[in-house]
Order: C-alpha cells, then sequence, then structure tokens
C-alpha cells in the first residue's frame, strides 16, 4: 500500500498528472502577480491607519471625523462595485484591472494635499470610486481559471497579501513618516501618501501587458494544458444550475443576501482593527510611529500563517462551514479578551488572535458564493456581495472612532466587533453544507 502510494504504476492517473502540471503553471504565472497587486491596493486603502497618527493632531481631526473619513472610501466602493464588476466581465480583466490600479494611484498619491475634514471626505470617497470592482474582479477572474476544489487555498495564498502588506507596510509607512518628516516643508504622513502611491501606477501599467484574460487567450499554456483547465471550469459551471442567469435575479436571490450579511459581519471585524490597529498599539504604552509599525505588524505575521493552513485543510477536508465559524470565534475571543490586556504584550497578543481569526474569515468566505454562483450571476453576485459586505467598512471605523469618543476608551469598539463575528458565525451555520462543500 505504501509503495502504491509513492509510486504509482506508470500511466496511472494521466488526467490527474496534467491537470497537476497545468495548474502548477498558472498559478505561478498569475498568483504572485496578483498578491503583490493586493498588497498594493491593501497598503494604499489602509494606510490613512497610520497618517491618523500626525495628520489628526495637524488637520484637528477628532476621533470620529478620522472614522467617518476612513468609512466613506466604502461608500463610493459601494455605488459602483456592480457596475464595474459588470464592465469588466465585457471587456475582460487585463484592461479593466490596469485601469483600476493607475486611477487609484494617482488619487492616492493627491492624499498629500489634504488641507481639512472636507478635502479628507472627497478623496477617501474618490478613492472609494476608483478602487471599486478591483477584489472582486480578481475573486471573478480567479473562478474562471480554479474550480471549487482548489479555490479556497488559492484564495487564501492571494488575500494573504492583506497581512502581507501590513507586515512590511506598517513599518515602512513609520519609516517613511519618521524619516520624511519636515522634508521640503511637507509632513511625514503627506511623503508616505506620495511614495506608497508610486506601486500602484507601475502595477496598473504591468497588469495591461501581462495578464491574460481566458484560458484560451494564455499564449503560456500548451493545447493539452489549456483542454484539461478549460474542461474541469466547463465540468463546473455545469453543475451550477441554480445560479441565478441575470443581473435582477442575482439581487434578489436569497442566498446571495445571506452571503451579504455574513461577508458584512466578518468585514466589519477585519477593517475595524485594520483602521485602528495603530491607535490601540500606540495606546498601549507605545512610543514612535517606526515602533508602532513593527509591533503592528506582529498580528499579521500571525494571520499570514492561519490564513494558508485554513485554505489548505478547507480544500483538504472539502468542508467550508467550520473553517469559517472556529476562526470567527477565535477573533472574537481576541476582541474582548484585548480589552482586558493589561501590558503592551498582551495587548499585542490578543490582536493576533483577533487578526488571524477574522482576516482569515474573508478568503475562505468566498468558497460559499462561488460554490453556486456562475457565469452573469457570478459577475453580479459576487460584485455584490462584496459591495454590501463593504458597507462595513464604512460603518466598522465610524462606530469604533465614535464608541471610542463616547466613551474615552476602546473598549466598546472591541465589544463591537466582536458581537459582529458571533453574529456572522451564527449565519454561517444556516448555508446547507451539501452546496458548499466541494
Amino acid at each position: 500500500m505504501t509503495l502504491q502510494t509513492q509510486a504509482p504504476p506508470v500511466g496511472a492517473h494521466p488526467a490527474q498528472t496534467a491537470e497537476d502540471r497545468a495548474y502548477a503553471k498558472v498559478f505561478w504565472r498569475i498568483v504572485p502577480f496578483l498578491m503583490l497587486c493586493y498588497v498594493v491596493a491593501y497598503l494604499d486603502r489602509v494606510n490613512v491607519g497610520f497618517a491618523k497618527l500626525q495628520m489628526s493632531s495637524e488637520l484637528g481631526l477628532s476621533e470620529a471625523a478620522y472614522g467617518i473619513g476612513a468609512g466613506i472610501f466604502f461608500i463610493g466602493y459601494f455605488l459602483f462595485e456592480v457596475p464595474s464588476n459588470i464592465i469588466m466581465n465585457k471587456v475582460g480583466a487585463r484592461m479593466w484591472i490596469a485601469r483600476i490600479m493607475v486611477t487609484w494611484g494617482i488619487i492616492s498619491a493627491a492624499f498629500m494635499f489634504t488641507s481639512s475634514e472636507t478635502v479628507f471626505y472627497v478623496l477617501r470617497f474618490l478613492l472609494g470610486i476608483a478602487e471599486a470592482g478591483f477584489f472582486p474582479g480578481i475573486i471573478l477572474y480567479l473562478t474562471a481559471w480554479y474550480p471549487a476544489d482548489r479555490r479556497a487555498r488559492i484564495i487564501t495564498t492571494f488575500m494573504s497579501a492583506i497581512p502581507i502588506s501590513a507586515i512590511f507596510g506598517n513599518p515602512l509607512s513609520g519609516l517613511l513618516m519618521d524619516s520624511f518628516h519636515g522634508t521640503h516643508g511637507l509632513s511625514g504622513w503627506q511623503w508616505m501618501f506620495l511614495i506608497e502611491a508610486v506601486p500602484a501606477i507601475l502595477f496598473g501599467i504591468a497588469t495591461f501587458f501581462y495578464l491574460d484574460d481566458t484560458i484560451h487567450g494564455a499564449k503560456w499554456l500548451n493545447d493539452e494544458e489549456k483542454r484539461v483547465l478549460t474542461a474541469k471550469i466547463e465540468r463546473e459551471n455545469r453543475a451550477k444550475a441554480s445560479s441565478p442567469h441575470s443581473i435582477a435575479g442575482t439581487l434578489t436571490d436569497r442566498r446571495v443576501w445571506l452571503m451579504c450579511l455574513i461577508y458584512f459581519c466578518f468585514v466589519l471585524g477585519q477593517y475595524g482593527l485594520n483602521f485602528w490597529m495603530p491607535s490601540i498599539v500606540k495606546a498601549s504604552g507605545v512610543t514612535g510611529n517606526l515602533n508602532i509599525g513593527l509591533l503592528s505588524a506582529i498580528p499579521y505575521i500571525c494571520t499570514f500563517i492561519a490564513m494558508l493552513a485554513l485554505g489548505r485543510s478547507a480544500d483538504r477536508m472539502r468542508e467550508r462551514l467550520w473553517h469559517l465559524v472556529i476562526p470567527a470565534l477565535i477573533a472574537a475571543c481576541g476582541f474582548i479578551a484585548a480589552t482586558m490586556a493589561t501590558s503592551t504584550m498582551v495587548s499585542i497578543a490578543c490582536l493576533s488572535l483577533a487578526a488571524a481569526g477574522a482576516i482569515s474569515c474573508a478568503p475562505l468566505f468566498w468558497s460559499l458564493p462561488t460554490a453556486f454562483l456562475a457565469g452573469t450571476g457570478a459577475a453580479a453576485g459576487i460584485a455584490w456581495i462584496n459591495s454590501v459586505g463593504n458597507l462595513a467598512g464604512f460603518l466598522g471605523p465610524f462606530l469604533v472612532g465614535y464608541l471610542k469618543d463616547f466613551t474615552g476608551t476602546n473598549n466598546a469598539g472591541m465589544y463591537l466587533l466582536a458581537a459582529a463575528l458571533i453574529i456572522g458565525s451564527l449565519a454561517v451555520l444556516t448555508v446547507p453544507a451539501k452546496t458548499v462543500n466541494r
């Protein structure tokens, strides 16, 4: 038995061998590149949390005003998400993702000219419009290449860009703010916005020349590899007979709205943490922007490890629901424990639990809707779920900021985030296992 497992007979499972070889080629061609794009996207989205350390005092922003500005990004994101994904489905990922990245890079650089609350709000809103469609577009793009039985691992690998951007981006943001502060009369946060916007523009231009819209259009695949990959995707799409086939049908499907609720709860926990992490670490007694950045990276290192392990486990076991519920409950415990932390290191340990659980939920979640959405239903459904869910990106930072202004501590905000994750977990348990466990 052992010998058979280690050395199968020559000629056994040729289709599987060809499939593995083809997917290995696809992985190394597109996934690392998409990860780098998402690192850049996420850094430009959340570096406002570091800018706050200097910008709020210089511009006179209250905690609630910062929360509104951080979250208003998601209003623009919400309004343009579905149209953006439908356009991408028509014109192709290569052109549309390139357009998105160049546009948001230019707007992100413009943040260096922020001079008031109003300008801050307008730029955050425009950044949301510019970036709308990027993430759901990538998810839709990956569903055109990867079937359900490989998707959790691939999406978690792609979304590990979130902790990677924080691991390297948090210390980088702190270093830029400390090192460039006062240079040519500009504050450190202004330099940070300008410098960190450049990669988005460069990667946007590279995307236009590097990505392929379809399997058939990929010149780096041979005919046999194209045949194997296409057959796998077509077989899965035929199994999605219950998918809504129109935009109206998608937006009224109760399964899609259940997905919106689940994702809303998980995003509330994720962004509530991301936007306030530097401030929470600072409140624990840490001084210096670089030190805050280095310590803020620790929870994201734990998150990176957890995301990859959970993604592999979910695909190997073909189990989706408990792989979502357990991390969410662990994150809720981490948020609650963080309110009782008595030292910086205990606070970091609690935040590590919260980050590893809450952020890991996002990629694991996408195994649920992509298990039953296909075609136009997938383009509209993925965008709609992401846009509604990301309204929590507006509500989370605002509520955490409001509760901090109202109570004088971060505790009430942490309880709110924990409650959202618990509600999301309960909603996950209502999803029929046979629908998603593939």
